[in-house]
């Protein structure tokens, strides 16, 4: 049964994450958290999202904006590995803190919906941005919806924003779940759930594509914010608490 659910999550993560901008695996961190211990979930989640995206990259291969991602792709390769480095000698929970209130004032800088951009977004800014998102990405499990107000600010929704963050995502985490598996932090049946997510998300990228073909820009980034919102909210509330309570 733990392995239907996995399955069931990965599916249902992986359906609305397409459709609004990437996300799935904050939406699995804390879904994910009721399964494994704590120390699990980071390199879980990679594993499962690594199995999963290769539909992902098939489905939306003519989408990929291949100028972003050698701005991007290199130094965040440098962070994921850093960062599953790091893994098992720093926690970082605080962090999670930082990317909830981050989400939270995109989504009211945006105005929700109401104005298409918030800042000026250049594609030498990318680099950096790949690796401080990737190395605090293998420390905390998840942080892609906090990719979503740099990309729109550039101009890249949709299938482009889908397709891009898709082929980043992947080559990072092949470092990643490199590292996590030589350092020991993916061993035993982990490997077994992390495909059972996977498979769920490469069934829910086929009909998260359905949906996004037939969706406007304009809905499509209402999604994509209604996502961040949610995530900030489950976010600092989970990290909260565990200070509060």
């Amino acid at each position: 049964m733990l392995y239907f659910w996995l399955f069931v999550l990965g599916f249902a993560a992986f359906t609305i994450s397409t459709v609004s901008g990437g996300g799935g695996a904050m939406i699995l961190v804390p879904a994910v958290n009721f399964f494994v211990s704590k120390t699990e979930v980071a390199p879980l989640v990679h594993l499962g999202n690594f199995v999963g995206r290769p539909t992902r990259l098939i489905l939306f291969w003519k989408f990929i904006r291949w100028d972003i991602v050698k701005a991007y792709l290199p130094a965040a390769m440098v962070g994921g590995f850093l960062g599953a480095w790091l893994f098992a000698s720093i926690r970082m929970e605080w962090m999670q803190i930082i990317i909830g209130v981050f989400l939270l004032t995109s989504v009211w800088q945006f105005q929700f919906g109401k104005k298409k951009s918030t800042f000026p977004m250049r594609k030498s800014y990318f680099a950096p941005l790949g690796f401080a998102v990737c190395f605090f990405s293998s420390l905390v499990g998840a942080t892609g919806a906090v990719l979503n107000p740099f990309y729109l600010n550039y101009g890249v929704v949709k299938e482009e924003l889908i397709a891009t963050k898709a082929v980043n995502s992947f080559f990072v985490a092949i470092i990643q779940i490199s590292t996590y598996a030589a350092l020991g932090r993916l061993v035993g049946e982990l490997w077994g759930y992390g495909l059972a997510i996977g498979l769920g998300a490469a069934v829910g990228n086929f009909l998260g594509k359905r949906l996004l073909k037939s969706m406007s820009n304009d809905l499509f980034m209402k999604l994509v914010l209604i996502m961040m919102l949610i995530a900030g909210v489950v976010i600092l509330y989970q990290q909260l608490s565990t200070f509060l309570f």
